[in-house]
């Protein structure tokens, strides 16, 4: 069985056991998060699709870590200006794992 879920403005297709890193959330290392915006459900030969979610469907997932990617770097530069400006960002993550899709 497979779900279609929406979190932090992306929209993963996700099974039972999957890890996704996803946009930061609000919750501890060790917590429960529940999706309720579930766009279409899949099971062997049939395929639910919700107008715009599905009715009664949750996608239930544990939350493994919270962390921080890889720094990437944007350089700035003006030229004739003498201006250059080094920056690094490192994007922050929600490491989770599917438990249960129910719908």
């Amino acid at each position: 069985m497979f779900a279609v879920i929406e979190t932090g403005g992306k929209q993963y297709k996700v099974q039972e056991g999957d890890i996704l890193f996803i946009e930061k959330l609000d919750a501890a290392d060790g917590d429960k998060v529940v999706f309720d915006k579930v766009y279409a459900l899949g099971a062997a030969g049939e395929l639910k699709i919700g107008a715009p979610v599905v009715a009664g469907a949750t996608v239930t997932a544990n939350v493994i870590k919270n962390g921080k990617g890889k720094k990437i770097y944007v350089l700035k530069y003006k030229s004739k200006k003498n201006e250059k400006k080094k920056i690094g960002h490192r994007q922050p993550y929600t490491k989770i794992q599917i438990e249960k899709i129910e719908g």
